[in-house]
């Protein structure tokens, strides 16, 4: 990503984990350029909120803006320019050598040949549904409450994935068949699916859950939505939930322990996710389950 003054050009981090980083960029450079020969240090993803810049590279030229993701490959050089005033802000996605070559290699069987330089082009498309999910999740980010650390994990990877996937297509690469049975495929979701069952209180990030059963994260996230039809982040909620559901049902009445014990950040929380799930508070269940077993009791007295 370009280095200039920093008066002028802040990053803030949004994210952090041992999967992936975002960081919110801001650039405040007018109208002018192309400045002087800039290098980038990793292989970033950017993705554009706001503005425009371009980017020279020998005697071309990118434009980038909120219809395009920007691909910016470790040791490359380039300029860049301004064409408006109105300055720019965007998302650096960072993620990891091997697991961005894990990531690419789904697209590019080659890149295995060149690990180092694993985007072989500068910008591609930026489809709705992947601008809208990248605006989401900053959104998220940014807010004030407590995240789930395994949905940023997912979601900021599946982001990226898609961009890169848009960016191949535009560019002529074919997508190969992943090596690997499909039967390996299957032990491996079933074996997550027991490991999360015995850990719906802890603070699971994707890595946690690929390393317990030896796959890559971005390759472990995408087996387990194809064959659950669900996002490993939203299994484990949903099993939470349910758990919920049940000890609410035999007479659990402190939902704030309740929510902690189950793996959400507070009651609130619980409290949210709960409705949106379910479409009643679990308030509203624990009632209704005291009025049942305090009916129960009275049947049994009459007895």
């Amino acid at each position: 990503m370009p280095r200039r003054p920093e008066s002028l050009l802040t990053f803030s981090p949004l994210y952090d984990s041992p999967v992936v980083g975002v960081r919110d960029y801001n650039c405040h450079i007018d109208r002018g350029g192309p400045a002087a020969e800039e290098h980038s240090a990793d292989n970033h993803i950017v993705l554009m909120r706001h503005g425009t810049f371009c980017k020279h590279f020998g005697r071309r030229t990118e434009t980038a803006d909120v219809n395009q993701a920007v691909f910016f490959s470790k040791g490359s050089s380039y300029r860049v320019s301004h064409p408006a005033d109105c300055g720019d802000r965007g998302t650096v996605f960072v993620i990891p050598p091997r697991l961005l070559t894990d990531i690419v290699r789904e697209l590019d069987p080659t890149v295995d040949d060149h690990p180092d330089r694993p985007f072989p082009f500068v910008t591609g498309p930026c489809e709705p549904a992947a601008f809208w999910q990248h605006r989401e999740l900053v959104r998220r980010l940014e807010a004030v409450e407590p995240l789930e650390p395994l949905w940023a994990d997912v979601t900021a990877l599946q982001v990226a994935a898609d961009v890169l996937a848009a960016a191949f297509a535009r560019h002529g690469a074919k997508r190969r068949k992943r090596p690997g049975t499909e039967a390996d495929h299957t032990d491996r979701v079933e074996a997550a699916k027991t490991w999360l069952a015995s850990r719906l209180g802890e603070r699971l990030t994707l890595e946690d859950v690929a390393g317990a059963v030896h796959t890559s994260p971005f390759h472990f996230a995408r087996i387990f939505q194809q064959r659950t039809n669900t996002p490993v982040h939203a299994y484990l909620t949903r099993l939470r939930l349910r758990a919920a559901l049940e000890r609410l049902g035999s007479g659990a009445d402190d939902l704030t322990a309740l929510a902690l014990d189950l793996g959400f950040s507070s009651h609130s929380h619980f409290t949210d996710t709960f409705r949106r799930e379910f479409g009643r508070s679990p308030s509203s269940v624990r009632l209704s389950a005291s009025r049942r077993t305090l009916r129960e009791l009275s049947k049994n007295l009459e007895v």
